[in-house]
C-alpha cells in the first residue's frame, strides 16, 4: 500500500512537471520525454483491477508514420532512387544484423553507439550502424572488385535522440557507392553531383556541400605537432566544429585529449579556412603544409576534383572547408558533407519542436572515399577502392513534413471509384471493379451493399480520387457507364467497351 501511495505521489509530481513545461512552451521533445515518464508511472500503478497496464508509446528514438507521412516519404524515396538509377546504379540488400567483429573498430569514438544483441547461441551479433561497413563485407565475401550500387535500409544507433532535428535510434539510410579502380577524382566528383541533384530536386532551400580530404587533415595535424597516436581522436574533436564553437573544441583538445596549446592554436588557424581551387593552390605553397607529402597529394587531388566539379556545373554549392573532419575511422581520402544554409521555417504544431533546435536540421548528406575498408575483410588484404555518399533521409523527411503540414496530400493512388446510383447493384459494381483491376487500373468500390451516392462522392473528394464510374439501372440497360470528373462535376456516358481506354486517357492528364 505504501508503494502505491508513493507512486501516486510521484504521478502527481510528474504531472506538475508536464503542465509546467507546457505552460512555458518548452520544446516538443522535452514535453514528450516527461509525458513518457508519466505514462510509465501510471503503468506501474496498474488499473482499477490491479492488472498491469500497457504503456502505449514507441521506444525512445523511434516513431510511427501515418499514411500522409508515408506518402511524403515515398515521394522523397522515389526522387532519390530515380537519381541513383539515372547514374547507372544497381541495388543490393544485407542482413539487419552483422557479426559483432564485422562492425568493431570501424567507427572510432562512435563505436559506443552500436547496439549489441544478446547472445542467441554461439554468435555475437550487433545491429548494423550504417550501410557502408556491411557493403565492404559484401564485396570482400563475394570477391567483387567493381560495382556501382545503391542501398536503402534501416540502421540503428544507441544515440541520444533529438527527434525534433531528425535524429533517431532507428532510421533509414540511402547510400550510393562506386567500388573499383578508376582514375582519381572522377567517381568522387560524380558522388558530389548526385548530392547536388537530389537536394536541388527536393527543393528544400539553399544548401552548401563542404569538401575536405583525410590526407590534408592528417598532413595538417602532423605539421601542427599532433602526435601520430592522437590523429584519430583529434579528428573526432575537430568534427564537432559544426556543433561547438572553436573555443570549446580547443578546450576539449587540450584538457581532455592532452594536446599542447601550441598545436591546438596552429590547428585553429587552418580550420578557419574556406575556399575552392584557389585555396588548394594557396595551401600547396604554404610553408608548413608543403612539408607534408600526404597533404600535398590531397591538395593536388582537391584541385583535380574542382576541375571536374566545374564540368559537372556544381561548384556554385561546393566549398573546400578545412574544418570538415567526419569522425569515422574508415575514410582515407576526399570527405564531404551537405548542410542546408538557411534557417528552417517555424514548424507547425506536432511537426517539429520550438526553440533553437528548429533553426537547423544539421547535415542532410555526407560521405567520402574509403579505400582500405574492403581490405580489412579480405583474407589476403586485397583492397577495393570505394567512394560513396549517404543521404540523410530522416532529416530531409523532417523538413518535407513541415513543408506539407498544411497541404492536402494524397495517401492512395486510386484513379476511379466504382459507384452505384440505386440499390441492389453490388454485384454489378464488383464485376466492374474486377474488370478495372484486371486492366491494371487502380480502382475501389465501397464495402456496403447499398451505399448512398452522396457518401460515395464525398469519399472521392476526401481521398482525392479523380474519377467516379457510376452504374444505374438505365446505364446497365444502355451498356454504358456514367463517368464523372470529381473536380469539375462534369459527367459523360461512356460505353463499357471504351471505359478502360477513357479512364487511362483521363488519368494520364491528371
Amino acid at each position: 500500500m505504501a508503494d502505491k501511495t508513493q507512486i501516486q505521489d510521484d504521478i502527481k509530481a510528474q504531472g506538475e512537471v508536464v503542465r509546467k513545461l507546457k505552460s512555458e512552451k518548452a520544446s516538443k521533445d522535452q514535453i514528450d520525454e516527461e509525458v513518457s515518464k508519466l505514462l510509465e508511472l501510471k503503468a506501474r500503478l496498474g488499473g482499477d483491477d490491479g492488472k498491469h497496464q500497457f504503456v502505449l508509446k514507441t521506444p525512445k528514438g523511434t516513431r510511427d508514420y501515418n499514411p500522409k507521412q508515408m506518402a511524403v516519404r515515398e515521394k522523397v524515396f522515389n526522387t532519390i532512387v530515380g537519381c541513383f538509377k539515372r547514374h547507372g546504379a544497381e541495388t543490393i540488400d544485407t542482413p539487419v544484423f552483422e557479426l559483432k567483429e564485422t562492425l568493431t573498430g570501424k567507427y572510432g569514438e562512435d563505436s559506443k553507439l552500436i547496439y549489441d544483441l544478446k547472445d542467441q547461441g554461439g554468435e555475437l551479433l550487433s545491429l548494423r550502424y550504417d550501410l557502408t561497413v556491411p557493403f565492404a563485407r559484401f564485396l570482400a565475401m563475394n570477391k567483387i572488385t567493381n560495382i556501382k550500387r545503391y542501398h536503402i535500409a534501416k540502421v540503428y544507433r544507441r544515440d541520444n535522440p533529438a527527434m525534433t532535428r531528425g535524429r533517431y535510434r532507428e532510421f533509414y539510410q540511402c547510400d550510393f557507392d562506386i567500388a573499383g579502380q578508376y582514375d582519381p577524382m572522377i567517381p568522387d566528383a560524380e558522388c558530389l553531383r548526385i548530392v547536388h541533384e537530389i537536394l536541388s530536386e527536393l527543393d528544400l532551400g539553399d544548401f552548401c556541400i563542404k569538401v575536405n580530404d583525410r590526407r590534408i587533415l592528417d598532413g595538417m595535424f602532423a605539421v601542427c605537432g599532433v602526435p601520430d597516436d592522437k590523429f584519430r581522436t583529434i579528428c573526432s574533436t575537430v568534427d564537432k566544429l559544426d556543433k561547438m564553437c572553436w573555443e570549446d573544441v580547443r578546450t576539449e583538445m587540450v584538457k581532455e585529449k592532452g594536446l599542447s596549446e601550441e598545436a591546438a592554436d596552429q590547428i585553429g588557424q587552418y580550420v578557419s579556412l574556406q575556399g575552392g581551387m584557389d585555396l588548394a593552390e594557396r595551401l600547396l605553397q604554404d610553408s608548413k603544409m608543403s612539408q607534408s607529402k600526404q597533404a600535398c597529394a590531397g591538395l593536388s587531388d582537391m584541385k583535380q576534383l574542382f576541375t571536374y566539379l566545374q564540368l559537372f556545373q556544381v561548384t556554385d554549392k561546393v566549398v573546400f572547408d578545412l574544418s570538415l573532419a567526419r569522425g569515422l575511422d574508415y575514410y582515407t581520402g576526399v570527405i564531404y558533407e551537405a548542410t542546408l544554409t538557411q534557417a528552417t521555417p517555424a514548424p507547425a504544431a506536432g511537426a517539429l519542436g520550438s526553440g533553437e533546435e528548429s533553426a537547423s536540421v544539421g547535415s542532410v548528406a555526407g560521405g567520402g572515399r574509403y579505400d582500405g575498408l574492403v581490405g580489412m575483410f579480405d583474407p589476403k588484404g586485397r583492397k577495393v577502392p570505394c567512394v560513396g555518399v549517404s543521404i540523410g533521409i530522416e532529416r530531409i523527411f523532417s523538413l518535407m513534413e513541415q513543408k506539407v503540414e498544411m497541404e492536402k496530400v494524397r495517401t492512395t493512388g486510386v484513379q476511379v471509384l466504382v459507384a452505384s446510383a440505386q440499390k441492389n447493384l453490388l454485384e454489378e459494381r464488383l464485376k466492374l471493379v474486377s474488370e478495372l483491376w484486371s486492366a491494371g487500373i487502380k480502382a475501389e468500390a465501397m464495402y456496403k451493399k447499398n451505399p448512398k451516392l452522396l457518401s460515395q462522392l464525398q469519399h472521392c473528394e476526401e481521398c482525392g480520387i479523380p474519377l467516379v464510374a457510376i452504374l444505374g439501372e438505365q446505364e446497365l440497360k444502355d451498356g454504358v457507364v456514367k463517368l464523372r470528373t470529381v473536380a469539375s462535376r462534369e459527367e459523360v456516358d461512356v460505353s463499357r467497351a471504351d471505359l478502360i481506354e477513357e479512364i487511362r486517357k483521363r488519368t494520364a492528364e491528371v
